[in-house]
Formats: structure tokens, sequence, C-alpha cells
């Protein structure tokens, strides 16, 4: 993860690439955008962002535009942008519209949860920031990164059952199926989705818990804090007869840094498969 942060620091100073005219005024909606945006060196030219935008913390002090997938048009064209970074997740589709109807150009990103597409997303948004050569810079750092968290993974063989609760809102409880960053954390990193066969997120049930059988619960930091913690997480009905449940087995981590499919993928992948292990 040092390595990581080295070669973004690297970036930022210039030392993997220079940098070209490109817009000065950027808003960025999308914790991995605004990460990517960042690890370019280009964050001098962020005038606001989003609230999933918290890496790094200090970005939380620039002008905010609202939730990613409630935006205003009129709250983004404030800013006065020369180009909006968007995740896949941006939305609704009216405000998008709207943003493109004035003319200001809105680069959206791949919805797709793999390391092939956050490399995608890292030449796009280069591309469209002026900053190419930093783009390919990146681009291969985070190959590097990918290949040697690759060798740091375990050979195949017992692959843990691992089931994914978002536990964001309140009281209700949901569970990731396939199609979810969630399944494509838990691939990466070496588990089976204890939810496979299932698409999406669907509320928990506990005949739904019983029948997942899942040897790990994987829950973000946020969402184990929503809930008052590993026991009160396991205690929840149908949670507390699998087997995760009767050994209290929870592993939790940041939800940008987990879901994010940012530029910290590949430490992310091997933080999530040594806590599995």
């Amino acid at each position: 993860m040092n390595a990581l942060r080295t070669l973004f620091l690297a970036l930022a100073l210039g030392a993997c690439g220079s940098a070209a005219a490109g817009p000065a005024r950027v808003v960025s909606v999308g914790g991995a955008v605004t990460e990517i945006a960042v690890a370019l060196g280009a964050e001098d030219r962020l005038v606001a962002v989003d609230t999933t935008s918290v890496y790094p913390e200090h970005l939380k002090a620039l002008p905010q535009v609202g939730y990613m997938r409630s935006l205003s048009a009129e709250g983004v064209l404030a800013m006065r942008p020369d180009v909006v970074l968007a995740a896949s997740e941006a939305g609704p589709a009216t405000a998008i519209a709207q943003l493109r109807a004035t003319g200001v150009p809105v680069v959206s990103l791949s919805p797709e949860h793999s390391v092939e597409a956050l490399r995608a997303n890292v030449r796009h948004i280069a591309d469209a920031l002026g900053m190419s050569d930093r783009g390919r810079a990146l681009d291969l750092c985070i190959a590097a990164q990918w290949r040697a968290t690759q060798d740091a993974l375990p050979a195949a063989g017992n692959r843990p059952r691992v089931l994914f609760v978002l536990a964001h809102s309140g009281n209700a409880l949901l569970v990731s199926g396939a199609g979810t960053a969630a399944d494509a954390m838990i691939r990466l990193a070496g588990g089976t989705n204890a939810l496979a066969g299932v698409q999406g997120y669907k509320p928990l049930t506990p005949e739904a818990a019983v029948a997942a059988a899942p040897d790990v619960i994987l829950v973000t930091s946020e969402g184990l804090a929503n809930v008052g913690g590993p026991t009160k997480l396991t205690a929840q009905a149908g949670l507390d007869l699998t087997p995760a449940g009767k050994t209290n087995r929870v592993v939790a981590m940041d939800a940008l840094y987990l879901l994010g499919f940012g530029p910290r993928l590949p430490a992310a992948v091997r933080d999530l498969a040594s806590a599995l292990r």
C-alpha cells in the first residue's frame, strides 16, 4: 500500500509524465473518480466534489454538489465547471442530460468492476483532463501493483464462503449477489460469494442467511458501526445460525476502499485476501 502511495505521489509531482493544458475547473462525482483525478495530479483543478469523495480526507473541505445519485444540474453548474467527471452511478439521468444540454462535457466511466475497467477509466479521465502522459504512467503503475498483488494471493484451494452485508440504511440490511462491486471483490480476493446465485442486492432474510452458510461475513466499517458492532451484526436472525455467526467471524473494511474500484484496488484486494485467510 505504501508503494502505491509513493507511485501516486510521484505522479502528482510529475515524475511519471508531464501534464498538458486541460480543463481548469473540474467537478468530480464519485469517490473512485476523484481518487483517480488526485492520483493524476489534478487535485488543484477540482472546484467541487460529491459526498462520496472522501479520500484523501482533506477533499471533504471542497464545495460539494451532493450525493452522486441525486445531483442537481443547477448545483453542479453553479460551480462553473469546464468538465464533469462522473461515475457510472451518477444521476439522475435527467440531471446528466441537463448538464450535457448546456454544453458542459460530462465524462462518464465504465460501470464494470474489474482491474481492466479501472485501468480504462484512468486513461479516459487522463485524456479528458489533457493529462494523457500521466494517465499512461498511472495505468502502468496500477498494472505493476496488480501483478504484485496476484503474486501475493494464496494458491487456489479452499475458498471461504463470504456473505457481504450492506448495513448503511437504518436497520434495513441488504446482502450482495452477483453483478455487484462486493461480489467482484470477494472473487478477486480468493473467496466465494455465498449468494452468487442471486443478482444484485436483496433484503437479508433469516432463510437466505441460513441457506448461504457463510464462513465469513463481510461488511463496510461504516455499516458495522451503524449496526452497533460485530456482536450485534452476528446476532441478527439467520446470521446467528451461520458458521460465520457462530464464530463471530466478521471482516470490516472502509466502504470506498473496499467497493470503490479506484486506484487503491490492488492494495484493497490484497488486504481483503489476507483478512479472509
